[in-house]
């Protein structure tokens, strides 16, 4: 049974971020036109986990005014649109979800009129850098319109502000590892991880959710570090889907990590094992086979890389929960945390 816990709906922010955008378009000409309708409709649908988290906290610490905190929730929901449209770019990925994304979209409509490969890319690497930067001036928008006491809202940016100098400094560190400017020890693919997902999606939604309510400082810091260690587990647990995973149920290729020669937590581990001779020679090569793929994962599996890493996620995630109950984090609250972290590990399974 999944748990549940009440939530506050972030639609009606979101579609007023959408509507207002429509009206400044209309006079911007059809490629604008085309690149607002895309960063609109990537704004709808989806899981919608970080409003959800951020809702229920300032509901969990006796928060009563619904629209400041669903408004909020909306703005950290236009973050993740704002740091997905730049990963897109930063990956060279052209499909989220099974469909196309900003890019891919921009990529279709360059193919369409005419323009060659190079055109196709440079067009669809510029629309999704533009499109980050729509949705990330609009939840700063949000934030700054939501209502919150002045002092309450510079706090709020404070946190705000961190959270996006902190995923910074992941992503930037994530494809530097990958890239060889670095050493991709154990700590440091682990601090990589840490920061790239951990600090907006759950430390930010948690601690503004408190803060919101009027939660007192040692509460608000403290769930920072449930965010961290909750988003660490996750982060992990969703590289592993991206080796091991069911690409039917994920949405994701079990090919790109492999073919692009992350450096995961995996690959980290494996590199200090004898299987790793093996598994050298195909990490990174962009003509990856999925029967290659498949050997890499047995190799994975042999070196013990996969239970290391499952190892890692599960004992973050159970000093997430240990920490969470010590601050007051309500059960349901709690089990609802504990069913999404855990969630993303059973699609590797």
């Amino acid at each position: 049974m999944t748990a549940t816990v009440p939530r506050l709906d972030p639609s009606p922010a979101l579609r007023e971020f959408a509507r207002r955008g429509d009206v400044i378009s209309r006079d911007l000409g059809d490629p604008y036109r085309d690149l607002w309708s895309d960063v609109a409709e990537s704004t709808s649908g989806g899981k919608r986990f970080r409003p959800a988290l951020l809702t229920a906290t300032y509901l969990a610490y006796g928060g009563r005014d619904r629209r400041l905190a669903a408004d909020v929730g909306a703005a950290v929901e236009l973050l993740h649109t704002a740091f997905v449209a730049h990963d897109d770019v930063i990956d060279g990925d052209r499909t989220r979800r099974g469909r196309p994304n900003v890019s891919g979209a921009a990529a279709r409509r360059a193919r369409d009129a005419g323009a060659g490969e190079p055109g196709q890319r440079a067009y669809a690497d510029t629309a999704g850098i533009l499109a980050g930067d729509l949705a990330l001036a609009g939840a700063l928008r949000a934030i700054a319109l939501c209502g919150a006491p002045p002092a309450t809202l510079r706090r709020l940016y404070d946190l705000v502000d961190r959270a996006v100098h902190v995923s910074a400094a992941g992503e930037l560190a994530d494809v530097g590892l990958s890239a060889g400017v670095g050493e991709a020890t154990v700590e440091e693919v682990v601090a990589a991880a840490e920061r790239k997902t951990a600090a907006y999606s759950f430390a930010l939604p948690l601690q503004a959710g408190a803060l919101l309510a009027a939660a007192g400082p040692d509460v608000v810091e403290r769930l920072g570090d449930v965010g961290r260690l909750a988003g660490l587990a996750f982060q992990l647990q969703d590289d592993l889907i991206g080796t091991f995973g069911d690409e039917e149920r994920s949405g994701k290729s079990r090919l790109t990590d492999l073919r692009q020669g992350r450096v995961t937590l995996l690959v980290a581990h494996a590199r200090s094992t004898p299987q790793w001779a093996s598994i050298a020679p195909l990490h990174g090569s962009s003509s990856l086979t999925p029967a290659q793929a498949d050997r890499v994962c047995a190799l994975l599996e042999e070196s013990g890389s996969r239970r290391f890493v499952e190892d890692v996620a599960r004992d973050r995630l159970e000093a997430a929960l240990r920490l969470a109950a010590e601050v007051g984090l309500p059960t349901e609250l709690l089990d609802w945390l504990d069913d999404r972290t855990r969630g993303v590990l059973r699609q590797a399974a």
